[in-house]
């Protein structure tokens, strides 16, 4: 039982805490009377409203203290909304794993939805919390000694599960020893500290692995980039927090012991399990916000894209490309336009059907993205033309990357029975056009020259 008092004005209050299961005390509790909340309201003074409704429904509130409760004394309005309140423990954990049993089935709901894997390490993490909890219970019986070491391991397991989904966010698969090294040794720690006669075995390892699970999950979150997108913000400052509280859980768990009175108060089980449920909360509802922007960027990039080729659809090219123009022309550098055309490709389609046709484009654009680099953009223009943003490149380097592209076009494995055609290429520079459309349109004559002068070629737009 641990012991403070809580003080308004002149008066004092004393406040208990339940560290154990045993039943509360009994001694100050009254049977409610009709007449006496009748006299606590009134004495509420002629603020009555709230204040006097609590304090009729709470007899073991001094009346002197009812009548203190003042509209700006905030301590007063908490202690008489309190009463004589008990935390209970058991209470607490029952209502965590009520909370966890009902995010984890949410949750799963929308991984099956989503197929998302930051949704499938989330449930995984509720699903590891929800045991590991569940574990405890047995604590103070015969199966104690199994089920305390088994609840460590399985937290920590969660924690990194957690750290595994804000990674999967980033687009990286988790380190798989590493989520498995940590609640294993999180389980040998504890086996090696009597878990049958200490429930708090392994809890150095125990404190220490889940803060380093939650700072590697903040760290994540810290490099994550999602745009103007701050819904990551929320599971930031969960994690951050966890990071911190399970800092200090340690160090007063080592420096005080778990008996001591201030462990008990502020990092005891009941003060951890409201920490969590308010957290849990919270993070879930970030994630319900990551989810739909999930949704939103992939149905986006979806209509981006061409849907044969994975390249930039001729809309969003332009958007883009005109965008990128807009960024380098205070800088001076030159960019050049590539208009590329497959040809003969009518030939194809009529000798070997649309599928040898779609086989052709498909490896053009593959070839494409070998050629060009991470900062050039690559779009499809229509049908069997496609065009191609070489960012801070002159038309020397333009008719360079235009040999690769055809050298790599040239050695793809073709569909039995068919060759690959050859291609022609236009080029402009922004020396030909400073706007994007003038430079469109300079590689277009000078791909139209392309095919007049035997095609498998490139043409500046210069000439």
């Amino acid at each position: 039982m641990t012991s403070f008092t809580i003080t308004s004005g002149s008066h004092s209050v004393p406040w208990q805490v339940r560290d154990t299961f045993e039943d509360p005390p009994t001694s100050n509790v009254q049977p409610w009377d009709g007449r006496r909340a009748a006299d606590r309201h009134r004495a509420a003074g002629p603020r009555g409203g709230f204040c006097g409704a609590v304090a009729a429904g709470n007899p073991c509130l001094p009346l002197e203290l009812i009548g203190s409760c003042h509209e700006d004394n905030v301590l007063g309005w908490i202690v008489i909304w309190i009463g004589e309140l008990v935390l209970d423990t058991f209470s607490l954990k029952l209502a965590l794993g009520v909370v966890t049993l009902t995010l984890c089935v949410l949750f799963f709901g929308s991984f099956r939805r989503t197929r998302s894997p930051y949704s499938a390490w989330w449930c995984f993490a509720l699903a590891a919390w929800l045991a590991g909890n569940a574990s405890y219970v047995l604590n103070g019986t015969d199966q104690q000694w199994w089920a305390n070491p088994v609840g460590n391991a399985l937290l920590v397991a969660g924690a990194f599960a957690a750290w595994a989904g804000c990674r999967s966010l980033r687009g990286f698969a988790p380190k798989r020893w590493l989520l498995l090294l940590a609640p294993a040794v999180t389980l040998a720690a504890s086996v090696l500290g009597n878990p049958a006669v200490n429930v708090w075995s392994g809890g150095v390892v125990y404190f220490g692995l889940m803060g380093v699970g939650m700072a590697l999950a903040a760290r994540e979150l810290a490099l994550l980039n999602l745009g103007g997108s701050q819904a990551h913000r929320p599971l930031l400052f969960a994690a951050g927090t966890l990071v911190a509280f399970f800092a200090c859980r340690g160090v007063f768990y080592v420096h005080f012991g778990p008996d001591d009175e201030i462990f008990r108060s502020y990092f005891g089980p009941a003060v951890t399990c409201i920490l969590l449920i308010v957290l849990l909360v919270t993070v879930s509802f970030s994630m319900t916000a990551l989810s739909n922007d999930h949704l939103v960027n992939a149905l986006s990039e979806r209509a981006a894209r061409d849907g044969m080729t994975g390249l930039l659809n001729r809309e969003t090219f332009f958007e883009r490309a005109q965008s990128t123009l807009l960024r380098l022309e205070g800088d001076g550098s030159v960019s050049t336009v590539v208009l590329a055309d497959l040809d003969h490709f009518k030939a194809i389609n009529d000798t070997h059907g649309h599928a040898g046709g779609d086989a052709a484009i498909q490896a053009f654009a593959d070839a494409c993205l070998r050629s060009v680099r991470r900062t050039d953009i690559v779009g499809r223009y229509g049908g069997e033309e496609f065009i191609i943003l070489l960012s801070g490149a002159d038309p020397a380097r333009a008719l360079a990357i235009t040999k690769d592209i055809s050298c790599r076009f040239a050695s793809a494995t073709p569909p039995s029975g068919m060759a690959f055609p050859t291609v022609s290429y236009g080029i402009a520079s922004t020396d030909f056009g400073p706007s994007l459309p003038r430079m469109v349109e300079g590689a277009d004559a000078a791909l139209y020259r392309a095919k007049a002068r035997g095609r498998n070629q490139a043409v500046y737009a210069t000439e």
